[in-house]
């Protein structure tokens, strides 16, 4: 059973009250107990390597925008023969927050507030409280995000059957007289 509000196993709380004018470059390397709690939190065999850096920088008025990538590599388990399968995870992480007291973030998509969203771009804001941002915790969504829900190992298929080819239901061989083809 999970936790009501988990911790993230990457947690790192950036301070985002006094935040330096380029922005707060934050980069989270994940150590073996980490990255074993994140292949338990993931469903993973294991986490081999997991680094996010991020650029923490301030949005709008009182806003926050999270940048950076997260990078992985990972072994998880064939969903055919439940043989290790490797992968490498390098996500673009980009996200908006809004204190939650925010007129932006109260009004949102129906009050008339001028949120413009790019369907290929970043996610509507998110809301935060207090001065601290858990950007470990937003990492690691990303993270999970682009994790394979059905890792195959090469050559796996769902195929239980021996034959290579399916046999022609009635129709397509109709079809297949029609169009004159053998």
């Amino acid at each position: 059973m999970k936790h009501i509000d988990p911790q993230s196993p990457v947690s790192f709380r950036a301070n985002i009250a006094r935040l330096p004018q380029k922005g707060l470059p934050v980069v989270i390397e994940a150590d073996a107990a980490q990255r074993a709690a994140l292949a338990v939190e993931h469903e993973l065999l294991s986490v081999e390597a997991y680094r996010a850096e991020l650029l923490v920088t301030s949005w709008k008025r009182n806003g926050v925008k999270v940048s950076g990538r997260v990078e992985a590599d990972i072994t998880q388990a064939c969903i055919v023969t439940l043989d290790p399968v490797e992968a490498h995870i390098d996500e673009p992480i980009e996200a908006l927050l809004l204190p939650e007291d925010s007129k932006l973030g109260r009004q949102g998509f129906d009050g008339g507030g001028e949120i413009l969203l790019d369907a290929d771009g970043p996610d509507g804001p998110e809301t935060f409280s207090g001065d601290t941002i858990d950007v470990g915790a937003l990492a690691e969504q990303f993270f999970g995000l682009a994790i394979d829900p059905y890792p195959r190992k090469q050559g796996a298929s769902l195929d239980a059957g021996g034959e290579t080819e399916p046999a022609e239901n009635e129709f397509q061989q109709k079809l297949r007289s029609l169009l004159g083809k053998s």
